[in-house]
């Protein structure tokens, strides 16, 4: 029998490290090998099946990356840019594929993982939903095909604890609605207003965030003119969309040359 794929998780202890573990420890195509949380917390050395109150699955928690990297096929990693950056020079040490779904990446991040991609198979996207990037595709389509008398607004609501904004998601849907029109979004973003800013630039791609209780990620693409409105929209109810998807991208780059990919490959979009 074929040995199945073995995946690391970092972040082990948030949110969304327990929504992998969980769907890793549930596939029948991948195997869990590691979970790494940072230096300190209460769950390092603990079974990570007991750590989330579960039963024993044979997986300790480590602070330490490079042990568990080194016997893994994959690493998917929702956690913090710095950590993020630290991961993929090591991942590619490894020559594991690494899947990003961290937010809030700087150019600077994303140079730093470009040069790990020389060595190994990376998978970033801001979103790992097939709905989010169908809604994507369909923002840049419905941009090429109207003017700038249309004003383009992205609008995503999250949790109260989520810490970036706009969202990685909202930005992935400003970077489509930009390409749509021909120009760099970092020329035309509209975001973060408050007090008297004055009429709206026209031509600008706006972002609004909200942020609030338990909401998973709502996000709507609003193309408005005179008279008509368009609205393009994804609901997430459940991030366990998010944990497949992720889990599905490490499993499709394990072929794959080294590069930087994103869900569109993934995807065949």
């Amino acid at each position: 029998m074929t040995e199945l794929p073995g995946i690391v998780i970092t972040g082990g202890s948030g949110r969304m490290g327990q929504m992998l573990i969980n769907t890793v420890l549930n596939s029948d195509k991948a195997k869990l090998v590691g979970v790494v949380d940072r230096a300190g917390h209460d769950w390092v050395g603990q079974d990570i099946g007991v750590a989330m109150g579960g039963a024993a699955v044979g997986v300790t928690v480590t602070d330490d990356p490079v042990q568990v990297f080194a016997q893994a096929q994959a690493v998917i990693d929702f956690t913090s840019p710095a950590a993020t950056v630290e991961f993929a020079g090591l991942a590619a040490q490894a020559r594991a594929v690494h899947v990003i779904g961290t937010t809030g990446l700087t150019e600077d991040d994303i140079a730093a993982i470009g040069r790990a991609a020389r060595h190994t198979r990376i998978v970033r996207a801001g979103n790992m939903s097939l709905g989010v990037n169908l809604l994507v595709k369909l923002t840049q389509m419905v941009a090429e095909a109207l003017d700038d008398d249309f004003d383009i607004e992205v609008i995503e609501a999250h949790h109260h604890h989520k810490v970036d904004a706009p969202s990685g998601t909202a930005l992935m849907l400003g970077e489509a609605a930009a390409k749509g029109r021909g120009v760099n979004l970092n020329d035309v973003s509209d975001s973060g207003r408050d007090g008297i800013t004055g009429a709206r630039t026209k031509g600008d791609i706006g972002f609004s965030a909200i942020r609030g209780g338990d909401i998973v990620g709502e996000h709507d693409v609003l193309f408005a003119a005179a008279g008509e409105r368009i609205v393009l929209r994804h609901l997430a109810t459940d991030r366990a969309i998010f944990a497949r998807g992720a889990v599905k991208a490490a499993l499709w780059g394990l072929d794959k040359d080294p590069g930087e990919y994103d869900m569109f490959d993934v995807l065949g979009l």
